[in-house]
C-alpha cells in the first residue's frame, strides 16, 4: 500500500495544536455528557437513575459507575440521596439537553444521508460530542432544506 501525503500539507503548528486539543477536549467530556443524558432519560422515563441502572445501560462496572456520578457531583452537574439514586442539577439538565440535541441532529443527518437507523444511533454516540458547534449548524441547515 502507497501512502501519499496529503496534497494541502500539513497545518501551522498552532492550528495543528489547537485542533488535537479540541479534540482531547472533547474526549474528556464525552464521558459526562454520556451520563449526564442517560440520567436524564432514566428520569424521563421512570422517574429514577440508580447506579445500578447506569452501570448496565453503559456496560461498564457498578464502581466505574459510582466513581463517574462522583466526578459529575464535583463538576456540579448532579446530586446523589442516600437509597433514592442521582438526580440532575440545573447545570447538568442543560447540558443533557444540550447532549440530547446534538445526538438527535447528528443521528437525523446520518438518517438523511441513508445511513440504517440503528448504525446512526450508535455512529452519533461518537460523533456527537466531537462535532463544532459551526459543523451542527451546518448539519440543520442542511436537514430543513431536505424537508
Amino acid at each position: 500500500m502507497n501512502i501519499r501525503p496529503s496534497a494541502v500539507g500539513l497545518p501551522t503548528e498552532p492550528t495543528h495544536a489547537r485542533r488535537f486539543g479540541k479534540t482531547r477536549i472533547a474526549q474528556s467530556t464525552a464521558l459526562l455528557e454520556d451520563y449526564v443524558e442517560l440520567i436524564f432519560d432514566l428520569l424521563g422515563s421512570g422517574g429514577e437513575a440508580r447506579p445500578t441502572d447506569i452501570a448496565r445501560r453503559l456496560g461498564v462496572s457498578h464502581a466505574t459507575a459510582i466513581k463517574t456520578i462522583g466526578r459529575l457531583k464535583r463538576e456540579g452537574l448532579a446530586i446523589a440521596k442516600p437509597y433514592r439514586g442521582v438526580f440532575l442539577t440545573g447545570d447538568g439538565e442543560k447540558l443533557a439537553e444540550r447532549v440530547r440535541t446534538r445526538h438527535r441532529v447528528v443521528v437525523d443527518l446520518l438518517l438523511a444521508i441513508g445511513v440504517p437507523a440503528e448504525a446512526a444511533e450508535q455512529d452519533a454516540e461518537g460523533i456527537e460530542h466531537h462535532v463544532s458547534d459551526a459543523t451542527l449548524q451546518a448539519f440543520g441547515k442542511f436537514l430543513r432544506r431536505q424537508k
